[in-house]
Formats: C-alpha cells, structure tokens, sequence
C-alpha cells in the first residue's frame, strides 16, 4: 500500500482563500480591517521564522498586522502591561505571543493575561474550558484544528466511530486534539511517555496524530495497516553531513502501510498558520 500524500500546503491555500474572501468583503462594506497584534521576546531563531511567515501570510490575506519585538531581558510585568493595553485597544481583534518565552517570564500567567475573545492561539484556560464543555463557537488552538480539517478533508465530515490515538499530551496540540476528534464522536485514547505497550496501543488507531517532539519515533510495528497518519512534529536531524527536517514519524516506513499520511515539511505545519488567520476573523466577527 503507497499512503496518499495529505497535502497542507494545498490545503492551507484553501484555508486562506476564504479568510481572503472575507475580509476583502469586509473591506468592501467599508468596516475596519481586522487585525492580529503579534508579540516576540528575545531572538530565538525558529520563533523569529515563525511570527515572519505568521506576518506574511497576514499581509497576503488582507489582515492588518502589528508586530511587537521586545528584548530578551524583558520584564514579565512589561509584557503584561503591553497585553493589558492590546486587550483594551478594539483595534485589535486578535492577540498572540509567540512561545517559548525567557526563563524570567511566567508563561502560564502571560497566556491568562489575554483576553479570551482575542486569544487567537486558543490556549487561555477559559477557552480550553469552554472546548472541554463542547462549546463549538470557542477559538480553538491552531495546530489541533488543522488536523481537524485535514481529517475531514481525508475521510470525509463524518469521522464518528473512529478509533483516534493521540500520541503526546502537551496543552498545545494533544489534549486539544483529542478533545476536538471526541466532538466529532471518535473513540479517543491519549498515550504517552508512561503508557505501557505503546505499540500496541497505536496499533489500534483508525487515525493516529502523533505530537511528541523525537524525531522518528514512530516506525511501520506502531501502526495498523490502512491508518491515516497526521504526524505533527518538526525536528532538525543532521543526514550525510546536511541538516533535514523529519516528524515524529518514519515517513518512508510508514508511508508503506498507512492509507494516508502527512508529510514534513509541508503537512500540518502550513495549517497552523492558515488557523491562527482563521482564528483571527472568527475573533474579529464575533467582537463585531
């Protein structure tokens, strides 16, 4: 069996038609443009490539953009009166603060300290509450909803009865996944660093979403033949001498057996930004 490639790139394009389409609809109706307020905190490499392609991708969308760039040494209580006047500001429909943060900054209260209604990263504990509650109006976090749409863009609106295993149980995509696959009526297992029989355990899944940061952990023995395969990590490996990006999954081995799987590069990574600028409209339209 040769897995269907799950295409984010051309997928995200879709995505981010129809953010197009609605603002340039906004704009056309003479209202204000929504916008998405970004802050950054030091200069980690991968976040200063990440917010770049976040901006970008605004600007290619019609989404008026704000970036903030604060010092490594920045004080948590700086940020958060930076927070505090973005919350404040109806300008601004939209706020995001690019993790990780410096050690001297407490991350879970920074999250806390954002409006809910403009936390277009979906991970302020109201939100995560109201997802737990099955609220489906909730701004949801980025990558677990492009997993969602690329599911159903696979299996079609209807995954009820399906066996999910996620593998991995960070705040940020695996509970959220799971949370979000349960909505649609799936049967959902979380496995983890301390589950016993892992294997095993995956070998049961209909669809497998695995987001643990190790590069190529998952091998062809965790997964039952005609599964599909969201694989969420990206992890630098160094290959005859040239630095490569791989997932989570052995892509070629895995490839052979699943009935769909996602590539990396090129997988759910162009969907989380295609769903923070979802995001951001659907926090734009619904503070309107």
């Amino acid at each position: 069996m040769n897995a269907k490639v799950i295409d984010g790139k051309a997928l995200s394009a879709e995505v981010l038609a129809e953010v197009t389409a609605s603002v340039s609809e906004i704009q056309a109706q003479g209202l204000a443009t929504p916008c998405l307020a970004v802050v950054l905190v030091g200069e980690d490499p991968a976040s200063q490539v990440y917010v770049r392609n976040k901006l970008r991708q605004c600007e290619a969308t019609g989404i008026r953009s704000v970036e903030h760039r604060l010092a490594a040494d920045t004080s948590e209580a700086t940020l958060l009166e930076l927070l505090a006047k973005m919350n404040a500001d109806p300008a601004i429909h939209g706020i995001l603060v690019q993790l990780p943060l410096p050690a001297q900054i407490d991350e879970q209260k920074v999250i806390a300290a954002i409006d809910p209604a403009k936390d277009v990263d979906g991970f302020h504990p109201e939100n995560m509450g109201r997802l737990l509650a099955g609220d489906e109006s909730v701004l949801v976090p980025c990558t677990p909803l492009g997993c969602l749409l690329m599911l159903k863009h696979t299996l079609g609106d209807s995954l009820k009865g399906k066996h999910v295993v996620v593998v991995g149980r960070s705040n940020i995509v695996g509970k959220p996944a799971a949370l979000l696959t349960l909505q649609q009526h799936c049967t959902v297992t979380i496995v983890h660093s301390r589950t016993q029989d892992i294997e095993a355990v995956c070998r049961q899944a209909d669809i497998l979403i695995v987001a643990v940061g190790r590069a190529e952990m998952v091998g062809a023995d965790w997964v039952k033949p005609g599964a599909v395969v969201l694989d969420v990590g990206i992890n630098r490996v160094e290959r005859d001498g040239k630095a490569k990006l791989v997932g989570d999954v052995d892509y070629a081995a895995v490839a052979s057996i699943a009935s769909a799987i996602t590539p990396v590069p090129g997988g759910v990574g162009p969907m989380t930004i295609a769903c923070l600028l979802r995001n951001t409209l659907q926090a734009y339209q619904q503070q309107r």
